[in-house]
């Protein structure tokens, strides 16, 4: 069986209809009373771009054994014209994670994956410096393991200030070679006592940063990432109630 880490992250692909429009990451989340899917929230609405899916489905396993044995899940995005996914806000804006609830009835017979928790997140955020070493798991570009319907690792190291909001912004930043495709991909580093799935979920990644006054003849890009910090999750799913970091953005209606 594969390691416990990659059967927590989901391969997603959103649809208008029945056209496919994006490939995204994102990973399972399970607050001990409900199971939620948690991307970066510009894979479900993007008013910038016109990115406005109505229903996204993710590739679980269901052998425990055989990992070419694979099922599709649905989830629609709108009920009755209401979003069906959380978001949040805090003291910089709009938080670009999002948090959409799987009803376990829609899972098949013998789903197989892990789930991050509560449990999972930091304690305290003095707990990481600027240089740790983390993973991101994803789907770059789309590439993945085919066959076997997993994603794969990147390396990244924290870039920026550890539990200070860069810019004013909640997030903090990596250095790590990525790419379109990995958003809504869990950021984590190493921690081996915590069971089954030994991994700290420090961020979400979310974009890939530049300046733009880049020389792009002379200059390379820089880089480096933006990923937010994870504890937003339990403001969508409910957990505990809005800090004043954060807050849970209502759900909207389209027209």
């Amino acid at each position: 069986m594969a390691e416990s880490l990659l059967l927590c992250v989901a391969r997603l692909s959103t649809f208008r209809g029945r056209q496919e429009l994006t490939a995204a990451s994102g990973f399972f989340f399970d607050t001990g009373q409900a199971l939620y899917l948690v991307t970066s929230r510009h894979v479900l609405h993007d008013q910038p771009s016109g990115h406005f899916p109505d229903r996204v489905d993710f590739v679980v396993h269901v052998h425990p054994q055989d990992l070419t044995r694979t099922a599709v899940v649905s989830l629609p995005l709108y009920r009755d014209g209401v979003a069906q996914w959380f978001q949040g806000t805090d003291t910089g804006g709009d938080v670009d994670v999002a948090a959409l609830r799987i009803d376990r009835a829609l899972l098949p017979a013998g789903a197989l994956f892990y789930s991050f928790g509560p449990q999972h997140l930091l304690q305290t955020l003095d707990d990481v410096q600027v240089g740790a070493r983390l993973l991101v798991v994803g789907f770059p570009l789309g590439f993945f393991d085919t066959v076997h319907q997993l994603p794969v690792a990147r390396h990244a190291t924290i870039a920026s200030a550890f539990g200070v909001r860069f810019q004013g912004q909640g997030y903090f930043l990596t250095d790590a070679r990525l790419h379109r495709g990995t958003s809504g991909a869990p950021v984590v580093v190493r921690d081996d006592s915590l069971g089954a799935l030994p991994w700290r979920l420090l961020g979400i990644h979310s974009t890939r940063m530049d300046i733009g006054n880049r020389d792009t003849v002379q200059d390379e890009t820089l880089g480096l990432n933006g990923a937010w910090y994870a504890d937003i999750i339990l403001t969508l799913t409910g957990t505990q109630p809005p800090s004043n970091r954060s807050e849970m953005g209502p759900r909207h209606r389209i027209a």
